[in-house]
Parts: C-alpha cells; structure tokens; sequence
C-alpha cells in the first residue's frame, strides 16, 4: 500500500484538461490544478479553472509565464510579475492556504527556484510553497511515464507526483495509470506529504535554504 497525491502542472488547455477532469472525476480523485496565469486571460481556459475548482479540485499558482525559474530571474518585483498576477487571476477560485508551486526548469530541486526576495513575497501574502518528490517526466516521455510514474510511487510511503494537462499526448494514458496504481494498493489523497511544503500559509516549515539563490539575480557579476 502506498499513498499517492496527483497534481497537474502548467494547464489549463482546452484539448487536454476536460479528459483529465473527465477520467479524475470517473474514479473520484481529487488533485491540485497547478495554473498558469497568463493562460487564465483566454476565458475557455479560465472556465476550465472554474470547472475544476467547482468538482471539488484545488487550484494552485505555477508562476505566471513559466519561462524562468524565479531564482534566476532579474528584478526586484519578479514575485509581484509571476506570483501576484497569477493569484489575481486565480481570484475567487483561490484556495485558503494559497497555493503556490515554483517551476523548477524540468523538475529541479534546487536553489533556482527561488529567491530571497520571492520567499519574503510568500511570507507576506501568506503563501504555502509546494514542491514535489516523483516527477515522471509525462512532457518529455509521453507513452513510457506511466511505467516510470508507478515505480516511483512503490519506492516511497507517499508520492507527491508532478503530471502535465498539456497536448503532448500523455494524459491519454492516465485513466490507465491511476487503474494500475490503484490495483497496486495506492490510496489517493488530495492533500500533500508535510516533507513537500517548506513554507505553510507565508511559515517556513522546514528548511529552505537549498531551494533560494544565494543572492539576487540583479546583483549577480
């Protein structure tokens, strides 16, 4: 038996995330929609946010252009750039514990994805971090992730899997995945192992040095 918590990154799309919420809501799963803000100005793609806040899921902030892991992007007001937006954006779809995932540039854990100025943003708009520990590489390995995906969840007594809602055909494989998993003694939860949120409603819960740059990118040589 195993614990297992699915989360979906860098959506909504329109030809991907109704199948996702489709297969999720057959088999009563509920997961967290990590959004990207500057896709919720298309409003198909805002009511597909709705949608999944309305079938009970949570909606999560994943920056608001994806390009750049924040510990290495330039700037005083990057914070306000990609996390401000992208909350006003979510707006009432929300969550209490508002919250936030940092993109890590292919899954990294490591001080890219922050940085001071962007941990003191979180504290002061009470944002809770959320991280990750099975990324199955859905966007890079479309057909093999499932395999991958299922291996890493029996390696551990509670995966946090990062997945994709996002048309490079992968997700034509979850409904498959989740009956494999299931089959395999996982019980799905919607809430996320306490080792994977360092920062809890704007607290530091457990040590995040490892994931800030030392220093700002704008006084970088």
């Amino acid at each position: 038996m195993f614990d297992l918590t699915l989360t979906f990154d860098n959506g909504p799309e329109p030809d991907v995330t109704p199948l996702v919420l489709d297969v999720l809501g057959e088999r009563g799963i509920k997961t967290t929609f990590f959004v990207i803000g500057e896709k919720l100005g298309d409003p198909a793609r805002r009511r597909l946010v709705a949608r999944a806040h309305d079938d009970g899921h949570w909606i999560g902030n994943h920056t608001f252009t994806h390009s750049t892991p924040l510990g290495r992007q330039p700037g005083a007001d990057t914070a306000q750039r990609e996390i401000g937006r992208t909350q006003a954006a979510i707006g009432e779809l929300t969550h209490p514990n508002r919250w936030f995932r940092p993109f890590g540039g292919g899954g990294n854990l490591d001080d890219r994805l922050l940085k001071p100025s962007v941990v003191d943003y979180l504290a002061h708009h009470k944002h809770s971090c959320v991280l990750w520990n099975a990324i199955p590489r859905d966007w890079d390995d479309p057909d093999g992730w499932t395999d991958r995906a299922l291996e890493q969840c029996r390696a551990q007594p509670w995966t946090l899997l990062v997945l994709h809602d996002l048309p490079t055909g992968a997700m034509a494989h979850l409904a498959r995945f989740l009956d494999r998993a299931e089959a395999n003694g996982a019980r799905f939860r919607q809430d996320f192992p306490p080792q994977c949120v360092p920062m809890r409603n704007g607290e530091i819960a457990l040590p995040i040095e490892a994931y800030v740059s030392s220093i700002e990118q704008s006084e970088r040589p």
